[in-house]
């Protein structure tokens, strides 16, 4: 492959590379610094790529900076929200998050998360089904919904319960998130991008944030691409649509790690 062809096939798949790193590390700039540190790796040897997939040897070289890193989280409140999650992450099975975002947010096989991480098929199998278990029963809280159709929204609704969390509410508007926010403080916000009177469930989020402080969000689009630039504060979890029933459950899962404990049962 050439060098120009190389470079068209890895810039088709850095969005989601983005999207991995920062579901790894709950954060925009930390995922987008290991994001950076894996191109500046593929430039200075080229040869990590050879033989492989774009997608799949581009993920193998994020995957070896982040294992030699230590795979810590990104801080923020001063270091303390970050120590809680870490806490709650060294008690998971190593690389059985990793295992989990690639196969149900990144739609990859087994095999290829084995050739990512360098193990086989089957031990690739065997740690999602970890993971799914362990981050599943790991922490509950509350969950607002911010989705204009009705059908998505109870799905939506159902699948988040079925995890054991409660469910504050769903609001179609952007005023309507803002008062059952005020009513119902959530631990987490699960937002469409556009809402049923033109408005945007990221305008609507970035309010709450601003007079709320700081929680886990996770946006729901058709278009993922777009808010994966790192031009911009973007977000951390992003779900493409249409989406399955088990990319929801590991995003919820995910972001609730990087939840403030304060409010939320550990079980």
């Amino acid at each position: 492959m050439s060098s120009a062809e190389l470079a068209k096939s890895i810039g088709r798949e850095l969005p989601f590379l983005r999207r991995y790193a920062r579901a790894l590390t709950g954060s925009q700039t930390a995922g987008d610094n290991y994001a950076a540190a894996t191109l500046e790796a593929i430039l200075s040897d080229r040869s990590v790529m050879d033989g492989l997939d774009p997608r799949v040897g581009l993920f193998r070289a994020f995957h070896a900076i982040w294992q030699s890193s230590g795979q810590p989280v990104a801080e923020a409140d001063g270091g303390a929200r970050a120590t809680r999650a870490q806490a709650h992450l060294a008690r998971l099975t190593p690389n059985s998050r990793e295992a989990l975002l690639l196969n149900s947010i990144e739609g990859l096989r087994f095999d290829q998360i084995g050739e990512i991480m360098q193990i086989g098929q089957d031990e690739a199998s065997d740690l999602v089904r970890i993971a799914m278990d362990e981050m599943g029963r790991a922490i509950r809280g509350k969950v607002m919904i911010i989705e204009d159709e009705t059908i998505i929204a109870m799905d939506l609704k159902g699948i988040v319960q079925a995890l054991g969390h409660d469910v504050t509410g769903i609001a179609r508007t952007h005023s309507a998130a803002i008062e059952l926010a005020g009513s119902d403080r959530p631990d987490l916000i699960l937002a469409d991008i556009q809402l049923a009177d033109g408005s945007s469930g990221v305008d609507a989020v970035n309010e709450l944030l601003a007079s709320m402080g700081e929680m886990p969000v996770i946006f729901i689009t058709a278009f993922p691409e777009r808010l994966l630039t790192g031009d911009r504060p973007e977000p951390a979890f992003l779900i493409s649509k249409p989406y399955t029933e088990d990319q929801v459950s590991s995003a919820v899962s995910q972001a609730m790690f990087f939840a403030s404990t304060e409010g939320l049962e550990a079980t």
